[in-house]
Parts: C-alpha cells; sequence; structure tokens
C-alpha cells in the first residue's frame, strides 16, 4: 500500500507542478479537498482555493471547507456563483449542471486569471456530465484525470494525509436530488439537506442517502439495508419534515445512482 501511494502522488505531483499556478475549485468533498491538500503541500506557488456558497451546497460542505482552510493555512476565497438567478439553471433542465458550473467558472474567471482545477477524476469520464463542457468552454484543467486518477487513488492519497473526508460517500450537489424538468427552488433544496441530515444522524455519516422530490412526491433512498427497528423511526422523520412543506412523503426505498435524472432523449 505505501508503494501503491508513493506512485499515486508520484504522478499527481508533477502534474500539479506542471503548473505555475492554480485557482482550485472546492466543493468540499473527497475529491476536491484532497486536490487541494497535496497542491497546496507541492505548489511552489499556494493554489488559490475557491468555493462557491449556495442554497445547492449543503452546509456541512462550506463548513467542512472553511475547517480544511483553517487547519492548513489555505488562501480561500468564497463566492455566490449565482446559478440561483440563472432561468436556464432553475429550470432543472436534463443539461442543469452544464449552466451550474457555467455559472460557477464564469464568475471564478472574474476574480482571478489564474487556470482554474477541478477535482474531475478518471471515473467521473464514463458518466453523464454535462459540467464537463462548460468546463472545457472556460479552460477548466482536471489533474487527477491527467494523472490516470480514480476515485479509489483519492481515496487512499486522503488517508495518507489524514483527511478526515476520506471515507464520505459521494455527495453531488444537492440539485441533483430534484426530478428533471420539477424547477429548482432553494427553500426545496433546504429541506433535502434537513432531511438528508436527519437521515445520516440516524443512520451514520458513512450513509448513502438521497432525498429524491418527483413529481408524485418525496422518495428517501437509502442504500444500506436500514434495521427494522429503526425503520418506524425514520418514516416519522420523513413524514414530519414533509409536513412542514406541500411536499407528500411517499416511501423509503433502495438507493439507484441518478435516479432523479430524466433523459431528454
Amino acid at each position: 500500500m505505501k508503494h501503491e501511494v508513493v506512485e499515486i502522488e508520484r504522478r499527481l505531483t508533477g502534474v500539479l507542478q506542471g503548473y505555475p499556478a492554480l485557482a482550485i475549485a472546492v466543493s468540499g468533498g473527497v475529491d476536491s479537498l484532497t486536490l487541494a491538500t497535496v497542491a497546496r503541500k507541492v505548489m511552489g506557488v499556494p493554489p488559490l482555493i475557491v468555493h462557491a456558497v449556495s442554497p445547492a451546497v449543503p452546509p456541512a460542505a462550506t463548513v467542512r471547507v472553511r475547517r480544511h482552510a483553517e487547519a492548513q493555512g489555505w488562501e480561500l476565497r468564497e463566492l455566490v456563483a449565482g446559478e440561483m438567478a440563472d432561468p436556464n439553471y432553475v429550470a432543472n433542465p436534463y443539461d442543469r449542471c452544464y449552466y451550474c458550473k457555467t455559472n460557477l467558472y464564469g464568475t471564478i474567471r472574474t476574480i482571478t486569471d489564474r487556470p482554474i482545477a477541478s477535482g474531475t477524476n478518471r471515473d467521473d469520464l464514463s458518466d453523464y456530465r454535462p459540467g464537463l463542457k462548460a468546463a472545457a468552454e472556460h479552460g477548466v484543467v482536471h489533474p487527477f484525470v491527467e494523472s490516470g486518477i480514480a476515485k479509489r487513488d483519492i481515496r487512499i492519497i486522503a488517508r495518507h494525509h489524514g483527511l478526515d473526508c476520506a471515507e464520505l460517500p459521494a455527495q453531488p450537489c444537492l440539485a441533483s436530488r430534484v426530478e428533471t424538468g420539477m424547477p429548482i427552488r432553494a427553500g426545496e433544496l433546504d429541506f433535502i439537506d434537513r432531511l438528508e441530515s436527519e437521515f445520516r444522524e440516524a443512520l451514520g455519516d458513512r450513509i448513502t442517502v438521497r432525498v429524491r422530490i418527483r413529481a408524485q412526491g418525496v422518495f428517501v433512498e437509502v442504500k444500506e439495508a436500514i434495521d427494522e427497528t429503526l425503520a418506524p423511526a425514520l418514516e416519522e422523520k420523513a413524514r414530519r419534515l414533509c409536513g412542514e412543506t406541500d411536499l407528500p412523503f411517499r416511501a423509503i426505498v433502495p438507493y439507484r445512482q441518478g435516479s432523479a435524472f430524466v433523459d431528454a432523449g
């Protein structure tokens, strides 16, 4: 394992040191946090770390970024990308992520002329990610992809550096929980975050939980099997929070990746 992490970091360090300076977009997940950590250690010019605060970003992710920034001495800039003011984004089309990233990278470009780097990794290239089109249009670089690094490798690096985010499950933005074609509303994103937080408090931080808002109502997806003694209390949590909205609770169901996405084709 030691040899493996040395080899992975050797490749990543070589790529990072090929850039004179970077502005790294950090969402608060394991990928971008790990990239920022390594870049801060190996680059001659410390990277500028940029974090977008948005209704679609869980508050816990922002807290996580701030904590790492303080512990590691990052130069952190927080900004509002403004995607909620973009009608193309709010309409939640199948390529919503394109408009999200267009707003993000365009806003970052207003505060720095450094190359912008993302935490995209090799595994992401096999998925439908319209945000990569926006990245290409803004000249965004992807050091993990250049290094041939996948998600598994990133977790190895994160553990090697003792990062508390190493075992975090994937956490795409909260807007990804809303069924394609249903408008994105800040209040509903807050509801999603609150309900997911309550489930993770009961089940553990490493459990994959998705609160899906669909035309039929709210479904809570959980990847791992739930202890039958906990199920009634979890359903009550879901009904209670749904009762504070006009969204009907439907069921707790098994997790399916990207199940709120409806392909335009």
